[in-house]
């Protein structure tokens, strides 16, 4: 499948949203209500708490802009968690829920507030069929850097420790015409391949998804291949250092960089001097 240069970098970070290419496009639209509480209310709640003032800010972060409303993380979890206390229902409402403020997300914050829903859920009460609909919103409404890793590392990672058996599966994502589908198969099993792990990712695993991705024109999608050696070679680091030597003319210098970081500074001056 044919990839972009570029990661996608809509103003909003959620507009253009087409639906067809989400799991469950055939279902009846999702409605606009759970358990009599419009979406349209959480959202405006979200709008309320709109700093200005903060966006500026948040702009260095985003080379290709975002259309953000300045609410920080931390106060659009709390939103999102009070929502789910006011209103308790199950999964596959928690979903429906999300999908419908992504469906009419305009903001980068409402695209959080969506994936927050979910958060405490994650590990327990979704089914597998929610890696494919992850896989649908990193192909759909995820439009940046920041979307993607919030869903890998606060929904993806829990529900995977829950789901071992489908870690595997995440490494086809390599293979998505998305950009942030492809991050994402690094990105989601990072905290897997650490050495906090309980049961680290096979190397094998982690060299196959990287080898996948060595030719990527996406810068995104190479820090993300980078991030996940790094965190391998905590792990692994002779047997890191060995495929650094063996793809040193293939992987981007900036990837190298990022994967030799936490090596002692010995060996991160000796590989660096390769390239």
């Amino acid at each position: 499948m044919a990839r972009s240069g570029t990661s996608r970098k809509s103003p909003v970070g959620a507009a253009n949203l087409d639906r067809s290419r989400w799991p469950g496009a055939t279902r009846s639209p999702v409605g606009g209500h759970h358990r009599g509480v419009p979406v349209d209310e959480l959202r405006a709640a979200l709008r309320a708490r709109a700093a200005p003032d903060a966006v500026a800010g948040m702009q260095r972060y985003f080379p290709g802009g975002v259309r953000a409303l300045g609410v920080g993380n931390g106060e659009v979890r709390a939103l999102a968690y009070a929502d789910v206390r006011a209103h308790p229902g199950s999964s596959a409402e928690l979903i429906d829920r999300a999908e419908a403020l992504l469906d009419g997300a305009e903001y980068h914050e409402e695209v959080l507030l969506a994936f927050a829903l979910l958060h405490r859920a994650a590990r327990r009460e979704l089914d597998a069929s929610f890696l494919d609909r992850s896989r649908g919103w990193l192909e759909g409404p995820v439009g940046n850097w920041a979307q993607c890793d919030d869903l890998c590392l606060k929904l993806l990672h829990p529900y995977l420790l829950g789901r071992p058996e489908l870690v595997a599966d995440t490494a086809a994502w390599t293979g998505s015409s998305g950009p942030w589908a492809r991050r994402a198969s690094c990105v989601a099993v990072v905290k897997l391949a650490g050495p906090r792990s309980a049961q680290p990712l096979p190397l094998t695993d982690v060299l196959d998804r990287v080898d996948a991705l060595l030719d990527d024109p996406d810068g995104y999608v190479q820090k993300g291949v980078g991030w996940l050696l790094k965190v391998a070679a905590q792990t692994h680091p002779d047997d890191v250092v060995d495929y650094l030597r063996a793809r040193r003319s293939r992987l981007r210098r900036d990837t190298f960089r990022y994967a030799v970081e936490k090596l002692d500074p010995a060996t991160r001056r000796e590989l660096m001097a390769l390239r």
